[in-house]
């Protein structure tokens, strides 16, 4: 069972805000290969973080930050990048076809519940 950091929502509005933030700096500094790797990666491993989802934020991290180093220090990526790319979708199969990963009734409602307050906290404000 997984603890969430936050609730869903406030994990989407902080990630899509820190995306946002990423794709202004690679604007600005016109550095889009490979830094389009970290504004992608970073903040789909901290939503994943924020969810309680470790070994997905620790996979996700591992192939987006290791495409980065392969480009940026100009590694040989004939062998390194298709294993990067392997480990990530070996361990997605996993986790999908060997690993119930389906949140109970219980876990669902409570997170919407929460979502619910913090709306009305919202609109009280």
């Amino acid at each position: 069972m997984h603890k969430h950091l936050v609730s869903k929502k406030k994990a989407k509005a902080l990630c899509g805000a820190l995306f946002l933030v990423g794709l202004a700096i690679l604007s600005f500094t016109g550095a889009w290969w490979p830094g389009i790797m970290l504004v992608v990666g970073i903040p789909l491993a901290l939503r994943q973080l924020f969810l309680g989802r470790y070994y997905d934020m620790a996979v996700s991290l591992a192939v987006f930050a290791g495409v980065f180093i392969i480009a940026t220090f100009q590694i040989s990526e004939r062998f390194l990048l298709p294993v990067i790319f392997l480990v990530g979708a070996i361990y997605l199969l996993f986790r999908e076809y060997f690993v119930s990963n389906t949140e109970p009734e219980d876990e669902e409602e409570e997170n919407l519940n929460e979502e619910i307050e913090e709306d009305q906290q919202e609109k009280k404000k």
